[in-house]
């Protein structure tokens, strides 16, 4: 049951276009933009596949990632994410929400400056704590109101991210199954995926926990998924260990004070692909 009320949006317009991906995959989604959305942002749904004839639709909550998404950043895994989303979704049939959330909502400049925190020790989640933010500010009511527009009240959400699953249910929106993506593990990210995996993303966490087993580094099968040559440390001890801690030994509570930032290196510092 809803904790609140969502106050309704409507279907602003629906065109279809072709896509083509970087690497080939090709498919058509329509395009849906929406009128009365909370946060005012010009957020879009993509309808990909047949939703209509499938019970629940697959979702994906995708946050805007223009350095991944766009320009293929290695720091984060947001662009195969995004990649893996298209083609699981056409398959199977539903939407993949793209929500103008740069940053985890810091937006773009922040989220550059956050950055510059990293190289200098900081992890993605202690960098937008020093500069003022949360760690995450995202807010799904938008997106619970797109789902409510489109007719998706119940769906199989495509996502790692407890935090979605808890807000949509809040909102109105049944979770019927949490679908967790695949693990896009490389050594630039490496780090990223860990502070992620610790912060409370639990599906994340057994991917890691897979990954890093006798059998050698694997993950869930899935469209895009990198292949990853193991998890290594920088020699300077600046990246936190790629295997994360269980998250109930170091989940980190929103209120917890802000970081210490460490000096700038300067032209020495070793990058830790943190984003």
């Amino acid at each position: 049951m809803a904790d609140r009320a969502v106050q309704a949006a409507a279907i602003r317009r629906r065109i279809r276009i072709p896509l083509r991906l970087a690497d080939g995959y090709s498919t058509t989604a329509t395009v849906v933009s929406f009128t009365g959305l909370t946060d005012a942002q010009q957020h879009v749904a993509l309808e990909l596949g047949r939703p209509g004839t499938v019970r629940p639709p697959l979702v994906r909550l995708h946050s805007e990632c223009l350095t991944g998404d766009v320009f293929g950043s290695q720091r984060c895994d947001c662009g195969p994410q995004l990649r893996e989303a298209v083609e699981r979704i056409t398959d199977r049939g539903g939407y993949l929400l793209y929500l103008r959330q740069e940053g985890r909502g810091i937006g773009l400049y922040d989220k550059l400056d956050a950055y510059a925190l990293q190289d200098r020790g900081l992890d993605t989640y202690d960098a937008n704590l020093a500069l003022g933010h949360r760690a995450d500010e995202r807010d799904y009511t938008s997106a619970a109101q797109m789902l409510h527009a489109l007719g998706a009240n119940r769906i199989a959400l495509l996502s790692n991210n407890p935090d979605k699953v808890a807000q949509l249910g809040r909102l109105g929106i049944t979770i019927a199954r949490q679908v967790p993506t695949a693990l896009h593990l490389t050594e630039t990210n490496a780090a990223y995926l860990a502070t992620k995996a610790r912060g409370g993303h639990d599906l994340l966490l057994r991917s890691l926990d897979r990954a890093a087993g006798p059998a050698g580094p694997a993950g869930p099968a899935g469209p895009g998924a990198s292949q990853a040559s193991g998890q290594r440390n920088q020699a300077d001890g600046r990246c936190r260990p790629a295997h994360p801690r269980p998250v109930a030994d170091c989940a980190r509570p929103a209120s917890r004070p802000g970081p210490q930032v460490p000096p700038d290196p300067g032209d020495s510092a070793t990058h830790c692909g943190s984003c």
